[in-house]
């Protein structure tokens, strides 16, 4: 099923006025008019489809394909939900078992029906590139985990996309031509920071400057393809998330040591120094990473989106002997960058190939989890429309079932009031 977008041209619409100049009759003489209760206010709530990715698995282990729409349950915040669509997709090719519904019709727009489209084949992979978080010695890894996704991940029918943050500069958008992705993977070259840039560059009231810019790109690119992937519906979407991941506050005495040499002072009269103490960053920064992690995270929940997080690192040792790094906070360093990685996968339904140098296997479980899955589909008539979180429960009839599903989405942020 191909996602071209189809954009309905809407004519001018002209209003036909009709009417006589009537003659003026005596007018009666104008009574007040009777005042009018106030108005109530009136809550206007968007209707969408709400699309939440299910796998059923035996005992055994085994994928289930053979359940009916009648075999499944779908709550939210305890509310039952009556199933309108059902589409399966087993071995990687998609069977429209019962498609959904025409949304309620909003007043003074009419929409032509919907044609089914014949294009039931592939997956749909997004590769999100954040070679502004990839270290340029990584380069050679990072293209060998592409090629490698290319041969054992991206098969012949499936649809995919790439999109970097930094120099590589790639943006395409979601194609069948493999030639694509084989003709992007030479151009994607690592960029990130080395520890001594973030330990050297400039600090400010947030921590590395650079190194926050660089986060602040990254996380609005994903933001946005997020929002682009929204309008995809029935289809499991994974992303690709390859990157090193994220810390806001990295090797903090080893900045503090070199602002002090900087401006000639020791480190204990720098820390005490509440202006210059301020400029390290280091009280807000985690729970700014856990906000823009959380916000990403809501983001790909709403669109029904997978994270597949890859650190190319995979296993780390130390520093390079070139570094002169603290060893301690190497490590901090680096348990922080794969904990960000393991939220993304883990709050979307995905996981996380960190500190580990089998690429191979994990994509073939990438492969297993993308290839049979089922996408249950609803208009939710939750009572509280105020309610911006909604929590999801997939239950099945059939006994001695594994279900997994997402357990949660939240709404589109509310737009600004119109003053």
């Amino acid at each position: 099923m191909r996602n071209t977008a189809k954009f309905l041209s809407a004519g001018a619409l002209a209003l036909l006025m009709a009417g006589g100049a009537a003659a003026q009759q005596p007018q009666p003489p104008q009574q007040p008019a009777p005042e009018t209760p106030p108005q109530q206010p009136t809550f206007r709530v968007s209707v969408d489809l709400v699309t939440t990715d299910v796998i059923v698995r035996d005992n055994r282990d085994q994928f289930v394909a053979d359940l009916k729409a009648g075999e499944f349950e779908v709550f939210e915040d305890g509310v039952k939900q009556e199933i309108v669509s059902l589409v399966l997709t087993h071995g990687g090719r998609v069977y429209n078992v019962q498609a959904p519904p025409p949304p309620p019709a909003q007043e003074g727009i009419i929409l032509p029906p919907s044609r089914p489209t014949s294009d039931a084949a592939g997956r749909v992979f997004l590769l999100f590139i954040d070679d502004l978080h990839l270290d340029f010695q990584q380069t050679p890894r990072t293209r060998d985990l592409l090629k490698r996704m290319l041969r054992n991940l991206i098969h012949e029918g499936d649809m995919f996309g790439i999109v970097t943050t930094g120099t590589s500069s790639i943006s395409q958008q979601l194609t069948y031509d493999r030639q694509v992705l084989d003709s992007a993977i030479n151009r994607v070259t690592g960029g990130g920071l080395k520890p001594e840039d973030i330990i050297k560059g400039m600090q400010g009231a947030q921590g590395p400057t650079e190194l926050r810019y660089r986060a602040h790109v990254a996380f609005s690119t994903a933001n946005d393809l997020m929002k682009n992937l929204e309008k995809l519906q029935n289809r499991r979407k994974a992303v690709l998330y390859i990157s090193s991941g994220y810390d806001f506050n990295p090797f903090e005495t080893s900045r503090l040591e070199n602002q002090a040499s900087m401006f000639g002072m020791d480190t204990a009269e720098l820390q005490s120094d509440p202006f210059m103490r301020n400029q390290q960053g280091t009280q807000f920064a985690e729970a700014d990473l856990v906000r823009e992690l959380a916000e990403l995270t809501r983001a790909a929940n709403r669109a029904n989106a997978t994270f597949y997080t890859i650190d190319p690192r995979g296993l780390v040792a130390g520093p390079d002997i070139g570094d002169n790094l603290n060893m301690q906070e190497w490590q901090t360093y680096v348990r922080e960058t794969q904990d960000s990685l393991r939220v993304l996968a883990e709050q979307t339904g995905g996981i996380a190939v960190v500190n580990q140098n089998d690429f191979d296997k994990a994509l073939k479980r990438i492969d297993a989890e993308t290839s049979d899955y089922y996408v249950l589909g609803y208009y939710s008539s939750n009572p509280d429309p105020l309610k911006r979180t909604r929590r999801i429960e997939v239950k099945s009839s059939r006994d001695g079932l594994n279900i997994w599903s997402r357990t949660s989405y939240s709404l589109r942020p509310l737009p600004p009031a119109v003053q």
